[in-house]
């Protein structure tokens, strides 16, 4: 063990044959088959929240093993090694019914896939990255880790950590492939509704990840799991920065392959330390109801409207999702209005009629009329639930004025009301935002046209509190929408289309203000959905 220190890698890749000998997987599909039927029967997010001991070995433990160590060891999670062309091990105890065993148990599971290796590893492997296809290739990759995990009952907002041994970074051919093969398997995991996580060492993989980190469009991991095998108990390291990968998104091996002994049961074992925590949620803007925002925009040359999934850090190629929207003005993504689980939009006609249309994750259904009349609000934009009754509600600019409408039941709204009186007719681009300062109600933003100030309007139950600035230079943009929490680090953030090139762009909320702006894509013919 003492050759492999300075390079940690997983047991599951190594040649230990008095462990277990490397076989590889005829077919992905093999587990899925033998497993489908225990798995519509249970299922699990793993690891969920999970601060404490873990431990990986390269079989799954047979159920008595496990007792015994649950009873007696001081280790609360294993990692479970569920596919890969690149897992070593027999796994003859890895079923759905383990699976449910062990979290009933109490224990915290935490799955490994393990694919292809780079060209360049330090170690030289069998099954190695296609470099001039990564990113196709991380995404299917991907694709089979989401059936093995479906097969063993492993459900949506679960990690899925990819191990990826320790490489030469030098090879910059080798280490762009690597880089590719991982955009590709967190974007895709991310359309799937999984959470991406990263192992490998903290020399080449880490550090790859860590450069890579704030690269505009990089589809970076949510979780890593480092190596370092210093036997230094912690999850905190000289070369991750404090603020990457921050609030519970970090585990680490702090010892490679050794044997531990608990209630007469020997296994050889890593040791990892692990402090999880689910990322929140999106909060709005999930059109595909994936967990992660997303972004609507009609094509103003054709009228079609289309879905562009976000992933965290981009957008993926789009999908139409809605056609022959010529004859409308203005747009709202309002929420879950009928209270089906999915977004819905409402769109105004050029007469002041404004429709339903509810969603349905991917198009939408038959539109139905709400309100005539709305040809004079300059501005509508929806507004959450503001009033706290559990139906998303909407906000519009008539004069100089800002009117709120009460979302109901049976898909209405309710009696308008006077939120802001005057002042609005010195304001454009009015958009929800979410609860940007996390005090539990939906807050607007607004720009000043002569100043080009951008003011923040904070959510109070029904109505809006005085006005604060998030600064200046905010008049080369149009259309600006709430984006949801993009990236789900906890705070909204804030979309908008730059009027010179159509560039769409993403400013990070933190809270008290809106960062520097990310390059998401470039839309010069089109308009989101508000």
């Amino acid at each position: 063990m003492g050759a492999h220190r300075l390079i940690p890698a997983r047991r599951n890749v190594k040649v230990k044959a008095a462990i277990c000998a490397l076989i590889l997987l005829a077919s992905s599909f093999t587990l899925v088959q033998g497993n489908a039927g225990a798995a519509s029967a249970y299922s699990t997010v793993q690891p969920g929240t999970f601060t404490g001991y873990a431990f990986d070995a390269c079989t799954a433990p047979s159920s008595a093993s496990m007792k015994a160590w649950r009873a007696n060891s001081p280790y609360k999670g294993i990692g479970i090694y569920i596919g890969g062309v690149s897992r070593g091990c027999t796994q003859a105890n890895l079923t759905a019914a383990w699976v449910q065993e062990q979290v009933t148990a109490g224990w915290k599971l935490i799955p490994i896939y393990v694919g292809p290796q780079a060209t360049c590893a330090t170690t030289p492997k069998k099954n190695v990255i296609d470099n001039a296809n990564a990113y196709a290739q991380g995404s299917a990759a991907a694709a089979d880790a989401v059936i093995q995990a479906v097969s063993l009952g492993l459900a949506k907002n679960s990690v899925l950590i990819y191990d990826m041994e320790s490489y030469t970074t030098t090879d910059t051919t080798c280490r762009a492939g690597v880089l590719n093969f991982m955009n590709g398997w967190t974007a895709r995991l991310h359309n799937l509704s999984y959470f991406s996580g990263y192992y490998s060492s903290v020399s080449s993989g880490i550090a790859d990840q860590v450069a890579q980190y704030n690269v505009p469009g990089y589809a970076k991991p949510d979780y890593i799991d480092f190596a370092r095998w210093d036997e230094t108990v912690t999850t905190t390291d000289t070369k991750i920065p404090a603020t990457y990968w921050p609030g519970h998104r970090r585990m680490k091996q702090y010892k490679g392959g050794h044997t531990e002994t608990y209630g007469g049961v020997t296994i050889n074992i890593d040791n990892n330390y692990v402090d999880f925590t689910p990322l929140p949620s999106a909060t709005m803007a999930d059109f595909n109801n994936n967990g992660w925002s997303d972004f609507l925009a009609k094509d103003w040359r054709t009228s079609n409207v289309y879905l562009y999934p976000g992933n965290g850090s981009g957008l993926g190629g789009r999908t139409l999702v809605g056609s022959g929207w010529k004859g409308y003005n203005a747009y709202v993504r309002i929420g879950d209005l009928n209270k089906d689980g999915k977004e819905d939009v409402l769109a105004r006609a050029s007469n002041g009629d404004l429709y339903f249309y509810p969603g349905t994750t991917t198009g939408f259904g038959t539109r139905k009329k709400l309100l005539s009349g709305t040809g004079s609000l300059r501005e509508i934009t929806p507004a959450g639930d503001l009033n706290k009754d559990g139906y998303p509600d909407m906000v519009a600019v008539s004069g100089a004025s800002l009117y709120f409408y009460p979302g109901a039941a049976g898909t209405k709204f309710g009696t308008r009301k006077l939120v802001v009186n005057g002042g609005f007719d010195t304001l454009a681009e009015v958009a929800s935002i979410g609860d940007f300062n996390k005090d539990g109600y939906p807050d607007l933003v607004a720009r000043h046209n002569a100043t080009g100030t951008l003011l923040l309007y904070p959510g109070r139950k029904g109505a809006y509190a005085t006005r604060t600035s998030l600064g200046t230079g905010w008049n080369g943009l149009r259309d600006l929408v709430g984006g949801g929490d993009f990236d789900r680090d906890g705070y909204t953030d804030l979309i908008a289309i730059r009027q010179r090139d159509g560039a769409l762009l993403l400013f990070r909320g933190n809270g008290k203000t809106l960062t520097s702006r990310t390059l998401l894509n470039a839309f010069p013919y089109m308009s989101p959905l508000a």
